[in-house]
Order: structure tokens, then sequence, then C-alpha cells
């Protein structure tokens, strides 16, 4: 069995050993291959959030979309929020926008939010791949038509 390390036992007190050892320069003392998974944990930590705002924008579409009748200021009030969280994210990271150019993180992204809209709706009848573009998901002012 192996020795359970200090990153193991406690990351709290290991990631502030690890930030006083790079500050003193003691970089023989790094614990690099832990260091290297918690950066890469930081660039994911970053997609997960912008793949999570998207998915609650685009349920939330979804209900405006296919239930016209229980349009709300609440509903509106998550479409705005998460629009300006998203544009936040992306202003922040940048990289972030390659993702909006990826055809399978859509189709994630999309299965998501009809999981979610069905959870909240009952309804199920949804489309396989999202009918609106980046820039209407994207705009503050567009909503959604009622599908024909």
């Amino acid at each position: 069995m192996r020795d359970r390390t200090r990153y193991d036992a406690d990351i709290v007190n290991w990631s502030r050993e690890q930030a006083q050892f790079l500050r003193a320069g003691h970089f023989n003392q790094l614990d690099l291959e832990h260091l290297a998974d918690e950066i890469e944990d930081v660039g994911k930590s970053e997609q997960r959030e912008l793949a999570n705002r998207m998915a609650v924008l685009l349920a939330h579409l979804l209900k405006w979309a296919y239930q016209p009748e229980r349009r709300g200021a609440s509903w509106d009030i998550t479409i705005r929020n998460q629009r300006k969280g998203i544009l936040r994210r992306l202003t922040k990271t940048p990289s972030l926008k390659a993702d909006l150019r990826d055809a399978d993180w859509w189709d994630g992204i999309w299965e998501d939010a009809t999981v979610q809209a069905a959870q909240e709706t009952g309804l199920s009848s949804f489309p396989d791949h999202c009918p609106w573009t980046v820039e209407q998901v994207l705009d503050s002012d567009w909503r959604p038509p009622i599908p024909q």
C-alpha cells in the first residue's frame, strides 16, 4: 500500500505549503506531480462553470419556447443572469470561446439542457440538436419563438 502523502492527508495544508515553497524559491521541495494535476484542474473548473451555465441557460430557453403560458420574471431573470455569467467567464478566460465552436461540446451541453428542461417541465419532445445559433443564445435581447 502506498504511503499517504501530505496532499492526500490535507489538501488545504498541502496547498499552503506548496505556495510557501514557490514564494521562497524552494523548488526542490515542490510536489510537482500533484501541482501539475491541480493546475490542470483549474482549467477544467473554468470549463465546467461555462458548461453548467450554458446548460442552465439553454434549459430556460427551452422552457421559454415550449411553455409560453408559464413565462415569468424568474425565468427571464435566470436567462439574463446566465448570459451575464457566461459573457463574464468568456471575458475572463478567452480560451473558453473555442468550446463554443466545438460541435461535440454543444451536443453534450444540449443533452444536459434537454434533460434538465424535461425534468422541470414534464415535456420530452425537444429537438435532437440546438436549433439556435451561439449568437442568439448569448444575445441579451433574444428569446426563442414558440416552435411550430
